[in-house]
């Protein structure tokens, strides 16, 4: 591996990182051919290239917010993906090219769509976290708004949590169990919420998150009919099962000891999985350095740290992703590092 010093800007990275493969996408949608295939190495081959060949040493510096970034992201997601869905549902490329542009876009969304939303909702200017939220909803998972913020915040590494992985639990039950248990927490939690501050259930932004993605369900038909709808439904579950399997990845097996008093102890960095791997973090929006943004939820993500007594995946994030998709190779990497953990 070499090692090199970072003589690029923070920002310019993450620019760089993941407005690239909205470029690659958009033509693909637009051209299909060539496109599709270079926006598919981008966010494979080349990313994991990059991660297993160069180290990158960044220097400490004061960070920006990253905001206006972020903002942009949000926006573009917001374009590109009536882009595709047009170009799955109409007549102008071929299956195998239809095939290529759903894995890229599907991996583009689930993996920098989804992190930047993270990164929004956990925001507190208003206008700013509810864009998060309405990237959520065009990905048809809206309540993940108020159960992240709500719930998996307050709950993780407890079985309180749904969204944390527990040991030796495969990711297909975890997904079904996360999905909806984190709807239903969501919703209960919404409830206590307005209820304290003395509002109607009507208020409840689960209104809002229903409401929106029935609208765009209809949009997607509007669109492009039948198909176009399938498209949507499928690359919505697609970029789902993405953000299950990055939750379920950064948190499995590391669980909270109950102290004397019955309660758990406090969050601190043990108890999330992180990853070092430069670039798939830049293009993740630094969303594997999981342990800090817990520790800290409302830091930008340009100034998230990786420290030094946290629990490291072995591979980058997105390929642990896919590790996971094989139950008895996952545990046989991932178990003897939990049982290390959860007793050091």
């Amino acid at each position: 591996m070499l090692t090199i010093r970072n003589m690029m800007t923070p920002m310019r990275l993450f620019t760089i990182a993941t407005l690239t493969p909205i470029a690659l996408i958009g033509m693909g949608a637009v051209f299909g051919g060539f496109w599709v295939v270079a926006a598919i190495l981008y966010l494979t081959a080349f990313t994991s290239l990059l991660d297993r060949a160069i180290q990158i040493i960044a220097p400490h510096t004061e960070f920006p917010s990253g905001d206006a970034l972020s903002v942009t992201l949000a926006l573009l997601h917001l374009a590109l993906l009536p882009l595709v869905i047009a170009a799955l549902g109409g007549h102008t490329l071929t299956s195998l090219e239809k095939a290529g542009l759903f894995f890229a876009a599907g991996l583009f969304f689930g993996q920098v769509s989804n992190a930047n939303a993270h990164e929004l909702i956990h925001r507190s200017q208003r206008h700013v976290h509810r864009l998060g939220m309405w990237v959520y909803i065009t990905l048809l998972f809206g309540h993940h708004t108020s159960a992240h913020v709500l719930v998996h915040h307050r709950h993780v590494a407890t079985p309180q949590d749904p969204n944390t992985s527990r040991r030796g639990e495969s990711f297909y039950r975890y997904a079904i169990r996360a999905w909806t248990g984190s709807f239903i927490e969501g919703y209960r939690a919404e409830a206590a919420r307005l209820k304290k501050i003395n509002r109607t259930r009507w208020q409840n932004p689960y209104v809002i998150y229903i409401g929106g993605g029935a609208l765009f369900l209809c949009s997607a038909v509007l669109l492009g009919g039948p198909k176009a709808l399938i498209a949507y439904i499928t690359l919505a579950a697609y970029a789902q099962t993405q953000l299950l399997m990055s939750d379920y990845v950064q948190h499995y097996g590391l669980t909270r000891r109950a102290a004397a008093n019955g309660k758990s102890q406090p969050v601190s960095v043990q108890h999330s999985w992180n990853s070092p791997h430069w670039f798939s973090s830049a293009l993740m929006l630094n969303a594997t350095r999981h342990s800090d943004h817990h520790a800290h939820p409302s830091r930008p993500y340009p100034a998230l740290t990786l420290p030094q007594d946290a629990p490291m995946l072995p591979r980058p994030l997105p390929l642990m992703a896919s590790i996971a998709l094989v139950p008895p190779l996952w545990r046989k990497i991932m178990d003897p590092l939990v049982d290390r953990w959860q007793h050091a």
